[in-house]
């Protein structure tokens, strides 16, 4: 998605070049064609997700029908065949794939070989706690980005070089390692949080913060660079001159107009999150599919981990499109081109 740039000033004609979607928008027939657009992208993004992951599955060494058969004693070559039939392991690979797509477009993706279940109901079950998980550390992120950003833009030296010290250690310092640390120290010695598990809402709080710490670090900067630009911009100026208090100036408009880089980032990372689960959720031992991906691949259980792999590169294009949707309610010059 391209990031919208230009002074408050700008003709219509550039923001529809530069603002993702809006370019649809603005003709006649817009809506359609965007609607069309991102059909189109989700078709094209699904169908990539789903073949690198069943050509990356078809390049592991080792048989899936040794893994169905893992419990089975005394196996007779008839049990071995029937099951390979129940499965669609016999046929060609070529068939597999095909037959694989057929699926993932019916919403069939397969059955667990560990669970027995369908794995679309398999991941459904657990993708709440992941959703509750990943929302609330992208809100802890945006709002510590946003009072960090307010705060030391255009400021001196000292709160500059503070802010950036912090920015720099929260995307340095791995995640695992940072949630071994609060752990440690609320969990075990102060006692005040919960380590483990999702019963209660205060067990939420060590694995958020943990997984928002990179996120928070990268719009921060983000934020702040922007905001540094735009107190340069002639429209700041103006509102000075008419006795507009720097609060309000700052928080009403010059982060409004900061804002549009940031949220395009912010939709990357919302993907990138949930592939963070994966260990955040491991190391609180938190339900979610980031868990339940986990144990597929050590269980080598194939189609829940192709079925992880398609749930998130979904959700991933839905984040982007919701995205792009937002842009004329942050921006209102691009209210125009979305009517």
């Amino acid at each position: 998605m391209a990031v919208l740039t230009g002074a408050p000033g700008s003709s219509g004609s550039a923001l529809g070049d530069r603002t993702p979607g809006s370019r649809g928008l603005a003709r006649v027939g817009g809506w359609p064609r965007f609607i069309l657009q991102r059909l189109v992208d989700i078709v094209l993004t699904v169908w990539a997700a789903a073949t690198l992951a069943f050509l990356a599955v078809k390049a592991i060494p080792g048989d899936p029908l040794d893994i169905l058969m893992s419990g089975i004693q005394d196996a007779t070559p008839e049990m071995r065949a029937r099951i390979a039939a129940d499965y669609g392991l016999d046929k060609p690979a070529w068939q597999q794939y095909l037959d694989y797509l057929g699926g993932v477009v019916t919403g069939d993706l397969g059955t667990s070989y560990q669970r027995g279940t369908p794995v679309l109901e398999v991941l459904l079950a657990e993708l709440a706690p992941t959703i509750e998980l990943t929302l609330v550390a992208m809100l802890i992120a945006t709002v510590f980005a946003v009072l960090v950003a307010l705060l030391t833009s255009g400021r001196n030296s000292w709160a500059r070089f503070a802010a950036q010290f912090v920015e720099l250690i929260a995307v340095s310092t791995p995640a695992f390692w940072l949630g071994i640390i609060l752990m440690t120290v609320f969990s075990f010695q102060l006692r005040l949080l919960p380590a483990f598990g999702n019963e209660t809402p205060a067990a939420l709080i060590l694995p958020a913060v943990t997984l928002a710490s990179t996120v928070f670090g990268v719009l921060s900067q983000i934020l702040r660079e922007r905001m540094e630009y735009t107190l340069h911009e002639p429209f700041v100026k103006t509102l000075r001159a008419r006795g507009l208090g720097e609060g309000a100036l700052r928080s009403r408009h010059v982060l409004r107009h900061a804002g549009l880089p940031a949220l395009t980032l912010s939709s990357i990372i919302f993907g990138s999150l949930l592939g963070g689960t994966v260990i955040i959720e491991t190391l609180f031992a938190r339900p979610g599919i980031g868990r339940v991906a986990v144990l597929a691949v050590q269980d080598r259980d194939i189609p829940v981990v192709l079925g992880f792999v398609i749930l998130s590169s979904l959700i991933f294009v839905l984040i982007n499109t919701l995205v792009d949707l937002l842009y004329p309610l942050i921006d209102p010059r691009l209210k125009g081109a979305r009517r």
